[in-house]
């Protein structure tokens, strides 16, 4: 069976509501023939804008939310190992554990997709909120920070949805810590394998073992150049450096050629391993402190129009 995803969550739930509100908000709007023309001084515009912002201040208590659960199962934890013995835990935690998962990961989920399709909405409500009356002034930036704040989001749900099963595609049955671990050892057989041959093949091993590194920037994390990769320049020198030994030095030089390109191609599942997983936090260095300055702007207008309108 094909599993649902978050933007499917109970057969579309929330799509269907933030259509709703928005077909209403449009109807209204289309509806509404004030004197002086739409703007956000309107019984309209004030009441799109206050249900605008009541919708931000909901999406963004699902930030905090998130970050709750970890805490909350540490605190119960703590609770259940203080109240109970150790046959009782064990037993509490076989009944309940998988309860809790269940209904943790659906609870997660459900809040997932109405920050999703009503942070969309927001698009429409605040729009036309504004009666598409622009200037330079913190209204006009508070508009621009919150369609910043939703294309940063939508990139999330992008790399949340595509990334995960890339991410395990590429690592198979293994994890980082595990291909780390492989490429150490094909480096100690590499460089004990070159000891035995010319003094050339084994300086190209020895500048590969020490020269490469996985990690590094963030730009080098998000997007690796396996071109400059030290031990893929290695493979390519060490395919020409082949050519002229003896028998009994190129049965070494195959054995070496072949551990050589084994480390190279974890090198590079172990680099694209880090650049997924580096794409999928990256966003939220955006979109998080974009959200933390939507809120403030928020707040300057709110101000303004009160005190100074």
């Amino acid at each position: 069976m094909q599993r649902t995803t978050l933007l499917e969550y109970k057969n579309y739930r929330d799509l269907k509501a933030s259509l709703l509100l928005m077909a209403i908000a449009i109807l209204a709007y289309v509806f509404h023939h004030p004197d002086l023309g739409p703007y956000g001084g309107t019984w309209l515009g004030y009441t799109l804008g206050t249900l605008g912002a009541a919708i931000t201040l909901v999406l963004l208590w699902f930030g905090v939310y998130k970050r709750r659960i970890p805490v909350q199962k540490e605190r119960r934890k703590v609770r259940d190992h203080a109240s109970s013995s150790p046959e009782m835990q064990r037993s509490d935690r076989r009944v309940n554990q998988p309860a809790r998962s269940r209904h943790q990961a659906s609870t997660r989920q459900g809040w997932l997709s109405v920050h999703i399709y009503f942070g969309l909405s927001l698009i429409i409500v605040i729009t036309l909120h504004t009666g598409f009356d622009f200037g330079w002034n913190v209204s006009t930036l508070a508009y621009g920070l919150m369609l910043c704040v939703i294309l940063t989001g939508l990139y999330g749900v992008y790399c949340y949805i595509l990334l995960p099963s890339r991410i395990t595609e590429n690592l198979g049955d293994e994890t980082r810590d595990t291909l780390l671990e492989k490429i150490s050892r094909l480096n100690e057989q590499a460089v004990s394998l070159a000891t035995q041959l010319p003094p050339e093949i084994k300086e190209v091993v020895r500048l590969a073992a020490e020269q490469t590194r996985i990690g590094g920037s963030a730009i080098e994390q998000l997007k690796p150049d396996p071109l400059r990769c030290p031990t893929s320049i290695a493979v390519k020198q060490l395919h020409d450096l082949g050519k002229d030994l003896d028998a009994t030095q190129f049965r070494l030089y195959r054995e070496l050629y072949s551990t050589m390109l084994k480390k190279e191609v974890l090198v590079n599942r172990t680099r694209r391993d880090m650049s997924l997983k580096a794409r999928l936090d990256f966003w939220l260095y955006l979109h998080v402190p974009l959200a933390i300055a939507l809120v403030v702007a928020v707040i300057a207008h709110v101000f303004s129009i009160f005190f100074y309108w």
